[in-house]
């Protein structure tokens, strides 16, 4: 039996094969009409970048906001508890702490340190020429030496109160009452109860005691020689051990005033900005949702940039249709145009959003932080709208019969 053998020569025209177009075939046929029209594709690319770099500068933002925080929390520490007197349960009437209260404090098990402070009823003026009146919410406060390694407070200039300073009139200005009172600098003046106090030092902000900060801080021996102050503590701050926090806070009241526990309050200052750590970015959402409308805004310019290209370039259709392209080629390479498009547009966005947040964080003093799912979520969205935009123009390119494309031509 003899086989035939078939001559390649000798194929039909239904044994034709198509043209096959490899990745480099498809980007060069893909990113020839974005050469051909750069000043349309910049315009184009500009919606979807302008729509990357909103969604990549709010959560950059965000994020750095949030790790300056985390940040300031880990130097802070979240092991302090504040301990102050409350109000009598039934007469409604402020109480006092014992002035034994912090030193059985510094005896309940885990207890590393404690620092204190007392409120004495004196204004802080500039000069004596100031009316007492004209306080400026300057509180004055006799303070214990060990309360700035309690706070991990730091001095923005001069020096905290020690044994000698604190027998004298010399005070350490927290920094909102030193900007009340004009004061730059250790070396100054401030009146105090019918005599000038020497300016020692002049605190950094202090997060976890916002109230220091609004205080003149003097020594407890200084108060009570030169304004009879009655050594009961108004706050007690401590720090124990990270995992002996809740232990403590369940002893802290009975142990400060073992006869009336019910009127200390205890509280846990780093517990704010846990909280502000935790709802850092509760905005971002809206602003995601309005950088997510300009990527959409985007992607809709991208579609009308293609189905315009397609209308100026039947004759090419045509052409290539004839030359015997196939419609999943023509499909191909206006998807492919659509990706480059809008994938430029994504790149620049994203330069763009990283460099917005560079410049916030470099202002305020902030760690830069871009997420990596931040990026790649927002160039993954835009090679979807990029597909979503080109699908459609690609189909119709495809539809367009060669004959009637080249005589539209």
């Amino acid at each position: 039996m003899k086989h035939r053998v078939r001559d390649p020569a000798r194929r039909s025209a239904s044994g034709l094969r198509p043209p096959r177009l490899g990745p480099r075939d498809v980007l060069h046929v893909g990113s020839a009409g974005l050469r051909s029209r750069p000043m349309r594709v910049f315009l184009s690319a500009l919606g979807i970048a302008i729509g990357i770099a909103t969604m990549i500068a709010v959560v950059g933002v965000s994020s750095s906001s949030q790790a300056k925080l985390l940040q300031e929390l880990d130097r802070l520490g979240t092991n302090m508890l504040v301990v102050t007197p409350g109000q009598s349960l039934f007469a409604g009437q402020d109480t006092k702490l014992p002035k034994e209260a912090p030193g059985m404090i510094s005896r309940v098990e885990g207890v590393e340190s404690v620092g204190t402070t007392g409120d004495v009823p004196e204004p802080v003026r500039r000069s004596e020429k100031i009316p007492k009146e004209e306080t400026g919410g300057i509180a004055l406060k006799a303070a214990k030496d060990d309360l700035l390694a309690v706070l991990r407070a730091r001095m923005g200039s001069g020096v905290w109160l020690n044994d000698a300073t604190s027998r004298y009139p010399s005070v350490v200005l927290g920094h909102v009452t030193a900007e009340r009172l004009g004061i730059t600098g250790p070396g100054g003046q401030v009146f105090i109860g019918g005599r000038y106090f020497t300016v020692i030092g002049i605190l950094d902000p202090v997060p976890l005691a916002p109230e220091i900060e609004r205080s003149a801080l003097i020594g407890w021996q200084a108060a009570e020689e030169l304004f009879g102050f009655d050594g009961h503590p108004t706050a007690v701050y401590e720090r124990s051990a990270d995992d002996r926090v809740a232990q403590v806070r369940a002893l802290i009241a009975r142990t400060a005033n073992p006869q009336s526990p019910s009127t200390v309050s205890v509280t846990d200052p780093s517990a704010a900005l846990q909280a502000k750590a935790a709802t850092e970015g509760a905005f971002s959402t809206l602003l995601l949702g309005l950088g997510g409308i300009a990527l959409l805004v985007g992607g809709v310019g991208v579609a009308n940039t293609m189905i315009i290209s397609v209308l100026e370039r039947r004759h090419e259709i045509g052409l290539r249709r004839s030359l015997g392209a196939t419609r999943g080629q023509i499909r191909i390479q206006f998807v492919t145009e659509s990706l480059l498009l809008s994938g430029l547009g994504g790149l620049a966005g994203i330069a763009l959003g990283a460099a917005a947040t560079a410049v916030y964080a470099r202002t305020g003093d902030l760690p830069w932080v871009v997420p990596l799912w931040a990026v790649t979520g927002g160039f993954a969205a835009t090679l979807a709208i990029g597909t979503l935009a080109g699908l459609y123009p690609a189909v119709r390119a495809a539809r367009l019969s060669p004959t009637l494309a080249l005589q539209a031509a």
